[in-house]
């Protein structure tokens, strides 16, 4: 260990493990300010995320998106990229796999027409992150502006084309119709003998998530492409002076993430509801910030991250439910704390660390 450097299992694991409990502690101290039992509202979060099987399906389900919004942020941080479109890219994928299952799903099964609604999902995506992409490379606009004004951008234009263009003949819904069987995706327990999770809608995709963290392993740490991304994202210059294109990276970078932020859509809308309907990326997309930061960008990493924010999203929802007292509003607040110092006060306890392995480094080694 050089100095300024700390062990790996401390920089990935005990510091965010740190950041969770510091979060937690601040978050016990508002719920004892309004009268409840911190220890209490741990037991009904940690009971309502894991203790049933239907709770575990529903936190399964919610780290199905996370992962997906977690991996689009994450690749994009290796180069040195911040897109905060994650929740445009999402709905845009939606998009994509709405057209694929209105098309097929009354002429084919489901796993005919899943194919064609994951390349839906991650073109879409990866088309609406192109031109912030060439924005960055070209004319130097940052990724950061133009991501974000593509998100209220691309809600503007669903709204249009589910009033106008997608909605059912006769209703005032602003929604596609139901897909059919060849549209839907099986449920994880009808895939996974022995397993059940209650009606939670967990299925096929959560399944497709994984194999997503497994295929961005393999292209950021284990190819040429993904050592570009990765020198560009540490040093640009010298990235530059080695050979690498600025413009070529930048954009497949974000044409990848945007493609893995739209892929979130396939959870959504032929896992759980079926067809398109207005606002179903719900906030996922910014989530997925906070995801990537607490995994440190690493596919492992991301998929912990996931499901300590699926059991914050189930365990709340109980938590609201046996505590009146403690409202889905006091909810947000404690993820929005466990953002915090996951995301803005990430490095908070680094320079303790750094003092304690400096000190323990230092010590001369016993004598036999």
């Amino acid at each position: 260990m050089t100095a300024g450097q700390l062990p790996r299992w401390v920089d990935y694991g005990l510091m965010p493990a740190l950041n969770v409990a510091a979060a937690f502690l601040v978050s016990g101290l508002v719920v004892l300010l309004i009268g409840e039992n911190p220890v209490e509202a741990v037991k009904v979060l940690v009971w309502g995320s894991l203790g049933w099987n239907e709770g575990i399906g529903f936190t399964l389900f919610y780290a199905t998106n996370f992962i997906f919004t977690g991996l689009a942020v994450a690749i994009a941080f290796h180069a040195g990229l911040f897109n905060i479109g994650g929740e445009g890219q999402a709905y845009l994928g939606g998009l994509g796999v709405a057209l694929a299952c209105l098309a097929l799903d009354r002429y084919v099964p489901w796993w005919v027409t899943l194919p064609v609604a994951v390349l839906g999902a991650a073109a879409f995506g990866a088309a609406w992150a192109f031109i912030p992409a060439l924005l960055q490379a070209k004319r130097g606009s940052h990724v950061v502006i133009t991501t974000i004004m593509f998100n209220f951008i691309a809600a503007s234009m669903m709204v249009y084309l589910l009033v106008n263009l997608l909605s059912k003949r006769g209703s005032m819904q602003p929604e596609t119709r139901t897909f059919e069987s060849g549209g839907r995706l099986p449920l994880l327990q009808d895939v996974l003998p022995g397993t059940d999770f209650g009606s939670a809608p967990v299925n096929l995709s959560f399944l497709l998530a994984l194999a997503a963290c497994l295929l961005v392993w393999v292209v950021v740490w284990r190819t040429r492409l993904g050592y570009e991304i990765r020198t560009f994202g540490a040093n640009p210059v010298a990235a530059v002076y080695a050979g690498i294109s600025p413009l070529r990276i930048t954009v497949v970078t974000m044409l990848m993430s945007g493609g893995l932020a739209g892929m979130m859509a396939i959870n959504e809308i032929m896992g759980s509801q079926h067809r398109l309907l207005i606002e179903f990326v719900a906030g996922y997309g910014f989530v997925g910030i906070a995801v990537a930061l607490m995994g440190r960008a690493h596919p492992i990493g991301i998929v912990f991250a996931a499901i300590l924010f699926g059991m914050l999203y189930q365990g709340g929802a109980e938590l609201a439910f046996e505590m009146p007292t403690i409202t889905r509003d006091m909810i947000v607040v404690i993820q929005g704390l466990v953002i915090l110092f996951a995301g803005a006060l990430e490095h908070m306890f680094r320079p303790v660390l750094l003092r304690i392995f400096g000190v323990l480094a230092a010590r001369p080694a016993p004598v036999a």
